[in-house]
């Protein structure tokens, strides 16, 4: 039999403070989602396994806290990222327009070799508040945001109803995948966390 080729990605998730990004995760990882807000501290990951085209991929995603105090979380956090999932609370226009900020703060610390047509996603959360009567970012505006940024993929989620949020990381390891073909790197196992500062070293078989 065949051994499956295991990918590991790397994917980010920005965004301001309190838009949802660990209730995303929880909900994708754990299928759990959690009333009381806790504030993430630096920065946090956790993995999920799937199956991608029949290729096993296993997804490690960072988690980052979006009070500013954390923002410059260095060089290393960034380095290696495979997609960038920008989140923002489709009930508070502030962190609709703090996304310009966030996408170049990726672009400018992870240096990716072609920031044109390096992956990103956008998810708009909290759907579900209020029956989307309290909502101030509509869909057409946050796709036009989107189309700016060279068509980037659009997701509107709820962690709390999941709704949506398997979709939006399937298309988070599809893009990572794709762009991954394109720049030829496999990982045959999970790197040491930040230890190993320098990038051009290649596999250490």
């Amino acid at each position: 039999m065949a051994t499956r080729r295991r990918t590991l990605l790397k994917v980010i998730v920005l965004g301001d403070s309190g838009v949802g990004k660990t209730s995303l995760m929880n909900q994708y990882v754990h299928k759990k989602f959690s009333q009381q807000y806790k504030a993430t501290i630096g920065a946090d990951f956790v993995t999920k396994e799937i199956l991608v085209d029949d290729r096993l991929v296993t997804l490690q995603i960072w988690d980052t806290a979006g009070q500013e105090r954390f923002q410059s979380l260095g060089v290393a956090f960034y380095r290696g990222a495979d997609c960038c999932v920008l989140v923002y609370d489709v009930n508070v226009l502030r962190s609709f327009d703090t996304l310009d900020n966030w996408h170049e703060e990726f672009l400018n610390q992870a240096s990716p070799s072609d920031p044109k047509t390096f992956p990103f996603i956008l998810l708009g959360n909290k759907i579900d508040v209020d029956g989307g009567n309290s909502r101030v970012v509509s869909e057409k505006k946050a796709k036009e945001w989107c189309a700016s940024k060279g068509n980037i993929p659009y997701f509107e989620t709820s962690a709390k109803e999941d709704y949506n949020v398997d979709a939006a990381f399937l298309c988070v390891a599809k893009l990572a995948l794709e762009h991954d073909r394109d720049q030829d790197i496999y990982f045959q196992n999970i790197p040491e966390p930040i230890a190993e500062a320098e990038q051009s070293r290649g596999c250490a078989c």
